[in-house]
């Protein structure tokens, strides 16, 4: 066989004739490939397995995560306070008791941590490709060298004769040999829950869709009933499962707001921290006229460059996602991928799957149209309980008899069980056939009850291609006081008048209608005229306008059991009974979760493999469309190139009869236009789209292994309102995070500015040291911000529009409140050193000189819980927030302060960070000059108030 024997793909596989097929592969259906064959072949296509592109190696990815630009800078740091320590130990410089190069392994040790932290939420390797692995068979049976044997499934090559039986999982891509009554369940691969019907005989064009193709089989599908005989044409990497497997790889992951926020925030604060060492070097070396203090400059230059770092700020950021995840997860989101909790916040558009997720998944009768007259049908999902309406009233069965003879039919003619597990109402078999047995339930029909008055004795089956399907029943007599005349009961007895046996027919309207002579209207029937025929099939077209499923019904009173193949004579002269008008209903709870949407500035957009009709209807019930908007086809979708789609894709927000791999092109459409999109998917063909969209949302009832592991989040009880519910929450953990940046940052800026401002104004020495500047960063800094990640959401979080996900982490007011609060906390600060240097100098102070650091220490960790207090929100005065709305601030703030003065008391931590014993009036001072920071952020709140504005 030449390379160029074979044609392109496996597109064309369903358009051959078997003969055709088994010429082009070279292959024998009864005796196989030879030995010599099998080897040749499976060199040149190498083993049926899925490829897995190389990726980045554990050790890679931790290495990565100390190439952030803030890491490499503490890393500069440690070794220079390092080196700076050997000095002092070489030189005998070192103070009695002092622990030689603490600061270095301090700063280090919160290097390494901070990549572990990194490297374990980076190293979750991407699943997917391991999912649709475990879709492939192990081992699959062949024809080879005229023997049957069982081989392993990556041993398979194109042209190999593989046998197919119930229970199998398909190994490779085929078109059948041949078949007997052969079913395929597609679901994971297509998304139709219902097996296929496969035909060896069919050749189809070559256009038809991936579902349609009833002549070939695909790698991950399972044998559901039958058996057949197959000729391998696509293995490994060409399998439909394999195309998947390349889009999924070639999908590139794009770093999530929050982390392009943070790489921009490190670049900011290194730049400008290198930026102020100079100017404090270039300034030091000017003022003293040369190098003689280098020391004391490089030690102000690294304790500068610590403070700017917040190295807290990953753990809490850390630790705020999960504490977003746990409410989620109440809410019945699971996170997969840390970042996407605030992800969630920036969504712009939800494209949503209609089936389960905007709907109940429930078929539910809602009219039912007898005898002229249509009636309302009310109730919700499977439950039994209902009433029938006639213009709005409710009516008595009694008085409707045909709605009874109908109901029999619904509920005999019918292949289902309606059952109650764990006190929900369920059904065992087809959702269309559950529908129609809680419609006969509502007027009384038991099937149970049933089986013994109409006992089923012979059917004609459903078929796509005779889209009807009739049952024979043999008629029971029955001992009843209504039925005591005639000895048949009273809801079939204008049915029948002396037949032994009862055919009901349903199925497509239009046929079922062409197929009756007359009409059953009361208790009697009649002759159908055409005035009634037409007055049928407007109100077929009324209910299929609507988005309803519709069925017609019909019977046939039998004097003997029809011929097992008679159905073509048997279906005629039939007696019509009427329409039965289907949906599946929208969740209650959607419509709500659709508007909150739509307050908030997001779009949602249904996206359905349904039938237009049916998707507009639904669409427009719940919000998500206007009368007349326009239904994109995937047809039409097909049609279109990438541009045209990009031009139509925000006008759009209904996808009908779209198939999963359209939703690749919607997501990438909609991208390229700037939106951030969520999308939803369950099948295995999902998940490329999954993968690209900004936040891929899997089921989690129905959802497929690979669609999960595809997804950054999956839904637990495949609700839209979920989806509505989790992107509140993240906005409300993108606001806490920029709360407690602005908390952070301000900080950090204000010790820079007074440790830069130490050697300038002429003080002796550094006021703070690299461990004291980490203990801020960590402790100070971290728990109160910890306790500002609980803070709840504001009132109006669903009320305005989504910030932009590409805005900056300095916009909208951050950056010039990190600047101005830093500033404020230096003038502060660097008017108690100075008072506090003067004080500890004076030549009555008889405490230890360097006291004066430990009160600049101890002003700016007094300080910042004042901060904390004051931030929890960015309007309301303090006085005017209930304090326990959020009790983890008080805590944080008592508990740090606590520990603050620990440091200052406790003699082996006061050795162990280098402060000093402060008296009452010293720690007085302290405080008060800390209070200032909280009462200039209150009156900036008055100020704003007063001016009109209201802060961001």
């Amino acid at each position: 066989m030449s390379a160029n024997s074979l044609p392109e793909g496996a597109g064309v596989w369903h358009s051959l004739e078997v003969n055709k097929a088994l010429d082009l592969l070279e292959s024998n259906p009864n005796s196989g490939l030879t030995p010599q064959e099998i080897q040749q072949r499976l060199q040149k296509y190498g083993p049926n397995e899925l490829q897995e592109t190389a990726g980045r190696s554990a050790w890679e990815i931790l290495l990565d995560q100390f190439k952030n630009i803030m890491l490499l800078m503490l890393i500069g740091v440690a070794l220079i306070s390092g080196f700076l320590d050997l000095m002092r130990l070489q030189s005998g410089h070192s103070k009695p008791g002092e622990v030689p190069f603490k600061d270095s392994i301090a700063i280090l040790a919160i290097v390494i941590l901070n990549g572990i932290l990194g490297y374990v939420q980076e190293s979750r390797a991407e699943k997917a490709l391991a999912a649709l692995k475990k879709m492939t068979s192990p081992l699959v049976r062949v024809i080879r060298d005229t023997r049957q044997v069982e081989i392993a499934a990556k041993e398979l090559v194109p042209g190999d004769v593989m046998l197919l039986e119930a229970g199998m999982q398909i190994a490779a891509d085929g078109r059948l040999i041949e078949e007997s009554n052969l079913q395929v369940r597609e679901s994971a691969l297509t998304g139709e829950a219902e097996a296929v019907n496969k035909q060896a005989s069919l050749q189809l064009p070559a256009e038809t869709d991936l579902g349609d193709r009833l002549n070939v089989v695909f790698q991950g599908t399972e044998v559901v009933q039958g058996r057949a005989k197959v000729l391998v044409t696509n293995t490994g990497m060409t399998t439909e499962l394999g195309k998947i497997a390349t889009m999924l790889q070639s999908v590139e992951s794009e770093p999530t707001p929050l982390q392009q926020r943070m790489t921009q925030l490190g670049n900011v604060l290194v730049t400008g921290s290198l930026i102020l060492v100079a100017i404090v070097v270039v300034g030091g070396v000017i003022k003293d006229g040369g190098f003689k203090n280098i020391q004391e400059l490089l030690e102000v230059s690294l304790s500068m460059a610590v403070a700017v770092v917040p190295e807290g700020l990953p753990a809490v950021i850390t630790v705020t996602l999960a504490l977003g995840t746990q409410r989620m997860v109440r809410q019945n989101a699971l996170i997969r991928k840390l970042p996407a909790v605030e992800t969630l916040g920036s969504v712009t558009t939800i494209c949503s799957d209609k089936t389960g997720t905007l709907t109940q998944n429930k078929m539910v009768v809602q009219w039912v149209y007898t005898n002229n007259k249509t009636f309302r049908v009310t109730g919700e999902g499977y439950a039994p309980t209902g009433d029938f309406q006639l213009n709005g009233q409710k009516i008595s069965l009694d008085e409707s008899p045909e709605i009874l003879a109908l109901s029999v039919a619904c509920a005999v003619c019918n292949d289902s069980v309606l059952q109650k597990e764990q006190g929900e109402w369920a059904i065992l078999g087809d959702p269309t056939e559950g529908a129609l047995l809680t419609l006969g339930a509502k007027a009384g029909i038991e099937k149970d009850q049933w089986n013994s008055k109409l006992p089923r004795v012979a059917e004609f089956p459903f078929s796509s291609e005779r889209k009807r399907m009739s049952v024979i029943f043999q008629v029971q007599k029955v001992a009843t006081l209504e039925a005591a005349s005639r000895g048949v009961d009273p809801a079939i007895a204008s049915l029948l008048q002396s037949e032994p046996y009862l055919m009901f027919t349903k199925g497509s309207p239009e046929l079922i209608l062409a197929r009756s002579t007359q009409i059953h209207l009361g208790n009697h029937s009649t002759p159908l005229t055409e005035e009634q025929r037409q007055k049928i099939l407007a109100e077929n077209d009324l209910m299929a306008s609507k988005g309803l499923r519709v069925l017609g019904f019909a019977y046939k009173p039998l004097v003997q059991i029809p011929p097992e193949r008679a159905d073509e004579t048997s279906e005629q002269s039939l007696v019509w009974l009427g329409l039965v008008g289907m949906l599946d209903a929208p969740r209650p709870e959607v419509r709500a979760a659709v508007q909150e949407s739509r307050d908030a500035g997001i779009r949602p957009v249904m996206i359905t493999g349904d039938h237009q009709l049916t998707a507009r209807a639904i669409a427009t019930d719940l919000g998500i469309a206007q009368e007349g908007d326009r239904v994109l086809t995937g047809q039409e979708l097909q049609r279109m190139s990438d541009q045209e789609l990009e031009q139509n894709v925000d006008l759009v927000s209904i996808y009908a009869r779209v198939s999963p791999e359209h939703k690749l092109r919607i997501v990438q459409a909609l991208q390229r236009r700037g939106r951030f999109v969520a999308m939803t998917g369950d099948g295995v063909n999902d998940a490329p789209a999954l993968k690209q969209a900004d936040i891929g949302i899997a089921m989690g009832i129905t959802g497929t292994d690979v669609s999960k592991e595809a997804s950054d989040m999956v839904l637990l009880d495949d609700n839209f309102a979920t989806i509505v519910s989790a992107t509140r929450e993240g906005r409300v953990v993108y606001t806490n995070i920029r709360r407690f940046i602005k908390y952070i940052l301000g900080s950090n800026i204000g010790e820079v500015l007074t440790i830069a401002a130490a050697p300038l104004i002429g003080l002796g020495g550094v006021p703070l040291t690299p461990l004291q500047i980490l203990w801020m960063n960590l402790v100070t800094d971290g728990l109160p911000a910890l306790a500002l990640a609980v803070e709840p959401p504001e009132p109006d979080v669903m009320q305005r529009p989504p910030f932009s996900p590409r805005e900056s982490i300095f916009a909208r007011g951050l950056g010039s409140y990190i600047i101005r609060i830093g500033i404020i906390f230096a003038i502060i600060t660097i008017a108690l050193m100075w008072w506090a240097y003067q004080h500890t100098h004076a030549p009555e102070y008889h405490g230890d000189r360097d006291a004066w650091k430990t009160m600049v220490f101890t002003t700016l960790c007094i300080a910042q819980m004042g901060h904390a207090i004051a931030i929890r929100s960015n309007n309301q005065l303090t006085i005017e927030m209930n304090p326990f709305s959020n009790i983890f601030v008080l805590a944080a703030v008592v508990i740090t302060t606590i520990l603050q003065l620990m440091l200052v008391y406790v003699p082996p931590l006061r050795d162990f960070f280098g402060t000093h014993y402060l008296n009452m009036q010293e720690l007085g001072v302290c405080i008060g000059f800390s209070a200032l920071m909280f009462v200039w952020i209150e009156l900036e709140k008055i100020f704003l108030r007063i001016m009109g504005k209201k802060a961001v």
